[in-house]
């Protein structure tokens, strides 16, 4: 296959062509589900998908880079070759996303002269090597390279973000000396101003928008008069964060008009084919008035649920895009089986405090520093001292928080900071000795805007009465080792405390976990962190997909921060609940 753009057209094999694609996002996918998800792609009408590349979860250490399971890129190049589609991928480094970060690996900030997306040498240090890798994963599947990669994405949406055109042309300079020798492109914002911060030369300019295509192209239109007119992002749902009131939904109608509309003009990738899921702690959160986490799932009302299912709006853009395509399309997969496995009781438990020691490894602080400073990125962070007198209705303040700490004297939940409180302070009485616990959540960090950089934990001074308080324990808690909990049977749990207890199968299927008698946490299947919940919702169950499941029995581990509202409970439904 051969790809060029020649004037204001995309070329294959030597003929003009509207390029009809659907965002999936690999890492938010289990391997299993890709070539199903691929069929339901070409049975809509499209030919190519596109993809980001999250840098985070490459190299989730520094120097340590993975690419293997649900992160084998590769892979799901060469899956989506087999089924004949071509492939649009979107390095980075930066990638919004709703996605922890933006993508970008949280150890970078342990770097005192770090300065991200823009010419920085110790940024541009680490996105080398990130980019050296990664590109040895896809340049073999370039159609240069007689595979199925058409083009590549420069930065994303920068024109939204800053204006360091040094910058953006070392990393389009950087894509070309590693051989990328595919067409490039640069997404943003419809507005002149965008446009004109986030192009450069030598790449074509994409738009990224979710409604009226005559008036979002009217700059590139006149700027741009001979580019092929694409939208790179046109958004068919949105996402969902934790205290939003409903589920985000758009209207099918609206928005197979809007793809037709698009395709009358050019090509398009519809974002998202499919959402996926933001297992463990990888969702990302926005923060411009207020701190906004984004939740578990990533369903964005795309053309497909979360699970895979098709949907009303599958089946009106079908319609449309048949119009697009003289070629007869291939019958709908059908949709995975689900099952609802009915309930199980977490009867082994076992308390925070008692296993502290077990999660994690203490480290002596003078005072309480951000997480990143103690090595550890993701999950939790508990600083812990003991108190030299007695305080009366004394006030504890925090300068800084990432994201919500609870406050414990000894192993009483005395009260509950949140970012976006007025107040960033509780008051609390307590006695010369006792213990002090402040246990900080990284609710996930900004993905987009000028609030990126900011840490979690205990960011700024941790102050006592308005004083600094010396002498601290600090544990940090990434909670990927919960399987060293010593859990007990029917024993009377902590406040925060891991229950335990085993769902038996015969036939694994997709199902959906509800927890309505916990408050906040997260859920762990046979070893692999499903994702956090909250009771404020709007999601109220998580997915859990057939690939992390045994026939037989299977290990289910909830840590709950908040502490139970009845029986330990769990639920497995064959229908998700999303609020």
């Amino acid at each position: 296959m051969t790809f060029e753009i020649k004037g204001n057209q995309f070329i294959k094999d030597g003929k003009p062509i509207k390029i009809i694609s659907g965002a999936v996002h690999y890492f938010r996918n289990m391997p299993d589900t890709w070539p199903e998800i691929f069929k339901k792609l070409r049975a809509m009408g499209c030919n190519c998908v596109e993809t980001y590349c999250a840098w985070n979860m490459h190299e989730k250490q520094k120097g340590v880079f993975d690419f293997s399971g649900i992160l084998d890129v590769a892979e799901f190049i060469k899956t989506a070759q087999n089924e004949g589609l071509m492939v649009i991928v979107r390095p980075g480094p930066y990638i919004c996303a709703e996605w922890d970060f933006g993508g970008l690996p949280w150890w970078i900030q342990t770097e005192e002269d770090m300065e991200i997306r823009c010419f920085n040498p110790t940024y541009i240090k680490y996105f080398d090597r990130y980019l050296d890798k990664l590109f040895d994963q896809i340049r073999p599947f370039l159609t240069t390279n007689g595979g199925n990669v058409i083009m590549l994405q420069c930065e994303n949406e920068y024109g939204s973000y800053g204006d360091d055109k040094k910058y953006l042309q070392y990393l389009r300079d950087g894509y070309r000396n590693r051989g990328i020798d595919v067409p490039l492109f640069t997404s943003d914002g419809t507005s002149a101003e965008y446009i004109l911060d986030g192009n450069i030369s030598g790449c074509l300019p994409t738009l990224n928008f979710g409604s009226d295509v005559a008036e979002r192209f009217a700059e590139h239109d006149r700027m741009f008069p001979d580019a092929p007119k694409m939208c790179m992002e046109m958004w068919d749902g949105w996402f969902d964060a934790w205290g939003d009131e409903y589920h985000h939904t758009t209207s099918a109608a609206d928005y197979a008009k809007t793809v037709e509309d698009m395709l009358n003009k050019g090509s398009l990738n519809m974002y998202m084919f499919i959402g996926g899921t933001n297992f463990g702690f990888t969702s990302g959160a926005n923060h411009f008035e207020k701190f906004l986490p984004d939740v578990t799932s990533y369903d964005y009302d795309a053309i497909l649920t979360e699970c895979g299912d098709t949907t009303e709006k599958y089946f009106a853009l079908r319609e449309v895009i048949k119009k697009f395509n003289p070629e007869p399309l291939p019958d709908v997969p059908a949709n995975r089986v689900k099952k609802s496995y009915g309930q199980i009781t977490l009867n082994q438990s076992s308390g925070f405090f008692e296993n502290i020691n077990k999660l994690s490894s203490p480290i002596a602080s003078n005072v309480p520093k951000c997480m990143e400073h103690y090595g550890t990125g993701y999950g939790y962070i508990a600083y812990q001292t003991r108190l030299n007198r007695d305080y009366v209705n004394a006030k504890l303040t925090f300068e800084s928080l990432g994201d919500r700490a609870q406050i414990y004297i000894n192993r009483d939940l005395i009260g509950i900071v949140y970012v976006n409180d007025s107040e960033l302070s509780v008051e609390f009485s307590a006695k010369e000795g006792d213990v002090l616990t402040i246990l900080c959540e990284n609710m996930g960090r900004t993905n987009f805007g000028s609030k990126m950089m900011r840490k979690k934990g205990i960011a700024g001074r941790c102050l006592l009465n308005n004083k600094i308080h010396f002498d601290w324990t600090v544990y940090p808690l990434p909670m990927d080792n919960v399987h060293l909990v010593d859990f007990k049977e029917n024993a009377n749990a902590e406040n925060s405390a891991f229950y335990r207890g085993y769902l038996n199968v015969d036939v694994p299927a997709d199902t959906f976990v509800r927890l309505s008698n916990f408050k906040k946490g997260f859920v762990v299947v046979n070893g692999f962190n499903i994702g956090r919940y909250w009771e404020i919702g709007p999601q109220q169950t998580l997915y859990l997909p057939k690939s992390l499941l045994n026939a037989g029995r299977n290990e289910i581990i909830v840590f709950e921060s908040d502490g139970l509202k009845g029986e330990p409970i769990v639920e497995f439904l064959d229908k998700p609940i999303l609020g």
